[in-house]
């Protein structure tokens, strides 16, 4: 291809990108430095009959001169992401020094707001992510080798999860966990605990909210995989199965090195959604017991004072944190086609 038809063809593309990606996070940057402004406070004198008293009180005007004149605010480097509600580099040198080991450090830096996002988000993509790769793999070459008279509804039914919108898929599984609910009420006659209830424990929270993120994003990894085994060469299983070798060694020595590109494309999507989970903790109401980066960021942007601040750096810090995520996938996958 010529380099001015590749040109003409990548341009729309990149502008694009360049539009709706690199701008938006060129100003996030941007505005992850920047505070809002303080606001004047004058003090005025109020005299009455019982004399004259000196208050203090916001002065509008002033305020408002100062967001006119710089609508970004004041600059403050990199204070905002060293603060106590993100990285807390102070809180976390204190409370080091005052540990008396790991355990005890982890325990303390797990109060801070920002960690304890962290430490769920990390928690939901490396347990999730592994999860809906095996299970996907399973799905996949379970339904290619039923008959296919059988196949058409049982991939119907496997689609399922990820056609229901994430909120109410997460909503439906929120009602049947209810102490009122199907599984709800199941497990407190299996616990032989009628107060039971695993919408007020933690670690029960987290559980479900891993369950709920496997279900939903297995149909992608399925769909992935069962569109590849179609492209498994023939007469390669064919020579396994002269050569003697069971359906687990077919599996093993053919089919999973053929799948690999696949997989690592299902695990770059995954890290990348995993990473970003919201909505099963708005539609479990889980926020007292779970929070990954994307709530604290949702939060931030909520209620009436908009903490826009402190948003764009926890943005700023996910974009980071997705970028290493995927920084030894991407190493991988280079190496892979450079041999090639």
């Amino acid at each position: 291809m010529k380099h001015k038809t590749f040109f003409w063809f990548i341009l729309p593309t990149s502008l694009a990108m360049l539009l709706f990606i690199a701008l938006p996070i060129v100003s996030v940057i941007i505005q992850s430095v920047h505070a809002p402004h303080e606001q004047v406070i004058v003090e005025v004198e109020n005299c009455d009959i019982f004399g004259c008293k000196k208050s203090t009180m916001i002065d509008q005007e002033a305020t408002q001169s100062l967001r006119d004149a710089d609508p970004l605010g004041r600059f403050v480097g990199t204070d905002i992401y060293t603060n106590r509600n993100h990285l807390a580099l102070a809180e976390v040198a204190d409370a080091w020094r005052a540990s008396s080991g790991v355990k005890d450090f982890t325990a303390q830096i797990m109060n801070l707001p920002f960690y304890k996002a962290f430490a769920f988000t990390l928690t939901y993509t490396f347990v999730v992510t592994p999860l809906v790769v095996i299970l996907g793999f399973m799905v996949a070459v379970a339904v290619n080798s039923i008959p296919s008279v059988l196949r058409g509804p049982t991939i119907f039914l496997s689609l399922l999860p990820m056609i229901i919108t994430p909120l109410i898929g997460s909503l439906i599984l929120f009602w049947m966990i209810d102490s009122r609910g199907i599984i709800g009420s199941f497990i407190q006659t299996l616990a032989g605990d009628p107060n039971l209830s695993l919408k007020a424990s933690t670690p029960l929270t987290w559980v479900m909210l891993i369950v709920y993120g496997v279900w939903h994003s297995a149909p992608f990894a399925f769909v992935v995989y069962y569109a590849g085994l179609q492209t498994v060469p023939k007469d390669t299983l064919e020579s396994a199965m002269i050569d003697g070798a069971s359906r687990w060694e077919q599996i093993r020595y053919v089919v999973v090195p053929h799948l690999l590109p696949l997989t690592t494309f299902i695990m770059l999507m995954q890290l990348m959604d995993n990473f970003r989970v919201f909505e099963p903790i708005v539609g479990f109401n889980a926020s007292a017991h779970a929070t990954s980066l994307s709530y604290f960021i949702y939060d931030d942007l909520g209620g009436e004072t908009r903490l826009l601040s402190s948003a764009a750096a926890t943005s700023v810090l996910t974009i980071v944190g997705v970028a290493i995520l995927l920084t030894p996938v991407l190493i991988r996958t280079w190496r892979d086609f450079s041999r090639k």
